[in-house]
């Protein structure tokens, strides 16, 4: 079962779940913590609470494709963590070494220390959702899209399902020096989410999850890159661990878990690209590419 928002007949956003069969049903929670709140409050679990909701309800009669998606939360923060993959510590190197293939840099320690890299990527005001258009940054001239799985926690760090995002980052700012990372991760517009939220009593196996990343120009694929969420260094639960110790975490935080997809070297995002994410079971997350303002 997912959970999505989109824009309905009254201009408003609208939650609803969709099953299996792709059919989709109205909700009357206004949004995906209300909804947590009050299964919890029934005591059953979120996927038992949502399938008594729709039980014997009528679907809505659009289809999935014919919905103005929005982001399906209004994440109040959205973290991320780096090197958590073998090809994410390889595109670090090579960019922190200026391009020396082999190189070995601090992030080989970041790999296999104990504490995980965790950055704060993006607030709700930052963040776009399906259809959305994200925005390059105006002094980089190598930008590429990090396709990650997200996971969508309550205050103390409980999993309660999957999203996709989209960790939008300048290689080059990162690569000149690591203490620019907060520029070469935020920016407006620097951050993708969706286009639902997979709950997590659905999901027998997170480490089974098939990605896929396509960048379209001028209507041509010019890159994709596949991987499985099994290639993951960390555990899901681990990485969690190390965001809410001695934080404050709010309801509706989505941690992405970093990448294993990068372009190569020579590519950078250009105005009018597109970038497809998909992630078995939850969907794709489509948005075009603009320059900056």
């Amino acid at each position: 079962m997912r959970i999505i928002r989109y824009t309905n007949a009254q201009s408003l956003p609208q939650l609803a779940a969709v099953n299996e069969h792709e059919a989709v049903y109205n909700l009357e929670q206004a949004d995906f913590i209300s909804l947590v709140n009050e299964a919890r409050d029934a005591g059953k679990s979120i996927l038992e609470f949502v399938q008594a909701l729709v039980s014997g309800k009528s679907p809505v009669t659009e289809k999935l494709d014919q919905l103005e998606l929005l982001v399906p939360i209004e994440a109040p923060e959205v973290w991320a963590a780096g090197v958590t993959y073998e090809r994410s510590r390889e595109a670090r190197n090579y960019e922190a070494t200026g391009g020396k293939m082999d190189a070995s840099t601090f992030y080989d320690k970041v790999y296999d220390a104990v504490r995980p890299e965790i950055f704060f990527k993006s607030t709700a005001a930052r963040t776009v959702g399906p259809g959305d258009y994200v925005q390059l940054r105006s002094d980089s001239e190598w930008q590429v899209p990090e396709p990650e799985l997200g996971l969508v926690l309550d205050s103390v760090g409980t999993i309660l399902g999957y999203t996709i995002g989209n960790d939008m980052s300048c290689r080059d700012i990162e690569g000149e020096n690591p203490l620019y990372l907060p520029q070469a991760k935020m920016w407006k517009r620097s951050c993708s989410i969706g286009p639902a939220i997979l709950l997590k009593e659905a999901v027998a196996d997170p480490y089974q999850f098939q990605i896929t990343s396509t960048i379209y120009r001028d209507g041509e694929k010019v890159v994709e890159g596949t991987a499985s969420t099994g290639q993951l260094k960390r555990k899901l639960e681990e990485l969690v661990s190390f965001l809410v110790r001695d934080n404050e975490v709010f309801a509706g935080t989505v941690l992405l878990t970093g990448t294993c997809i990068v372009p190569p070297n020579e590519f950078t995002l250009a105005n009018g690209d597109r970038i497809d994410i998909e992630i078995s079971g939850i969907g794709t997350l489509i948005n075009p590419v603009k320059s900056a303002d």
